[in-house]
């Protein structure tokens, strides 16, 4: 039996000092030390085997945050761990106070493809931090070679369509060897709640960016725009999901989903939920009204859907424990999830071929605020996001 963990972290906007990201932010030298610190200590405190990172503007700066969290870490060792030298010594009892340093674990870091390297027009990536290492080269999932058109339809005449050619963000997709398992890990940052707006031809800003000229209609719009690339892009991650599942790959999908879990570009991502009895469902090829699925047919057709569907840990957690009280970002009064952990029927203790099972689910979002109150500031350099981890626990050789 082999256990671990992992965990999704949105360290919002990681970047060196006086490197200028977004237009006219960036962090003083005191500033980024104070970001790195606490990043350093919610990893000491995470502790996990795997982490998927979001918002992350440069490799260095989180190799940085990684190297304090061993110092750290191992400073917690030597003061906690049971010794010759300290009064307690029965060790059984201290299993979960040691820190698993990350010098022999291995990164993958996914650069965003849309980042030129200008200052103020910077644009992040993504990595995966792996005690396991890899099982094989990561694969990045961003530039869509040929243009996707997805069409529509309008009163059966042609309705145009929407197009995508690359993604906001990478999609990092690593296998990562566990115990006597290979697990296809995806780690994804979706398209932002922000509205996107066109801007002009001359270069200016989009009108509707000027909140003295408040324009509702057209904010909206761009809302929706983000929307539609936010599930185009949930779409592109279901495709590489289903391939790894079909060939029979246990995956976990982690990130910034930008939507809670049951907003549709989520549930695109996770997959159909199945219906209970396709009996009584009326035939796609129905030539009579009592023209319905069979029993055999009904069979298989919950087994194709269940085969390839995504379960949310924090959903699972929350079955196990009788209660809801999971959030992973706040703003304006509003608490919700958007952060999520996606297990395949793999992990699922009903699943009579499961591999394991998730014991336990860790959110830490004490140092959350909705904006509304006074220490909202030092989410800029905390993060506006809480950090989930899921506790599993693997079987034997499978073979």
């Amino acid at each position: 039996m082999t256990r671990f963990t992992i965990a999704s972290f949105n360290v919002k906007n990681l970047i060196g000092a006086d490197k200028e990201y977004y237009q006219f932010q960036s962090y003083t030298p005191e500033e980024y030390a104070w970001k790195r610190d606490w990043l350093a200590d919610q990893m000491v405190t995470l502790d996990a085997d795997i982490v998927g990172f979001q918002e992350v503007f440069d490799e260095d700066s989180l190799r940085d945050a990684i190297t304090l969290a061993d110092t750290y870490g191992e400073a917690q060792n030597d003061f906690s761990l049971p010794g010759a030298t300290k009064r307690y010594r029965k060790r059984a009892i201290f299993d979960k106070l040691a820190y698993g340093s990350y010098r022999e674990a291995e990164i993958a870091f996914a650069p965003n493809m849309n980042d030129t390297g200008e200052a103020g027009q910077r644009r992040p990536g993504v990595a995966i931090l792996s005690r396991f290492g890899f099982a094989d080269e990561p694969e990045i999932i961003q530039d869509m070679g040929a243009p996707l058109d997805i069409p529509f339809l309008d009163g059966g005449e042609d309705g145009g369509f929407f197009r995508i050619s690359r993604l906001s963000r990478p999609i990092l997709k690593v296998r990562i060897p566990v115990g006597d398992h290979v697990i296809t890990v995806f780690n994804c940052h979706l398209k932002s709640k922000l509205g996107e707006f066109i801007r002009p031809q001359d270069g200016g800003f989009a009108p509707e960016v000027d909140l003295t000229q408040y324009d509702p209609v057209g904010r909206a719009l761009g809302s929706a725009r983000a929307a539609m690339r936010r599930m185009a892009e949930a779409w592109v991650l279901r495709d590489a999901i289903v391939q790894e599942l079909q060939a029979g790959n246990p995956v976990m999908v982690l990130g910034d989903f930008n939507d809670a879990e049951n907003a549709v570009s989520s549930e695109i991502i996770s997959g159909e939920h199945p219906f209970k009895n396709y009996q009584w469902m009326l035939r796609h090829d129905a030539e009579h009204r009592g023209d319905r699925y069979s029993a055999e047919e009904a069979t298989q057709i919950t087994e194709d859907i269940e085969a390839v569907r995504l379960h949310p840990a924090e959903k699972l957690f929350v079955r196990k424990s009788l209660r809801d009280m999971v959030f992973t970002a706040a703003f304006g009064g509003v608490y919700e999830s958007i952060d999520q952990i996606y297990l395949s029927r793999h992990f699922l203790p009903e699943y009579s071929a499961n591999i394991g099972e998730m014991e336990y689910f860790s959110v830490l979002n004490d140092h959350l605020t909705d904006g509304s109150h006074a220490e909202a500031p030092y989410n800029k350099l905390a993060s506006d996001h809480g950090q989930i981890m899921a506790h599993m626990t693997l079987k034997g050789d499978p073979r």
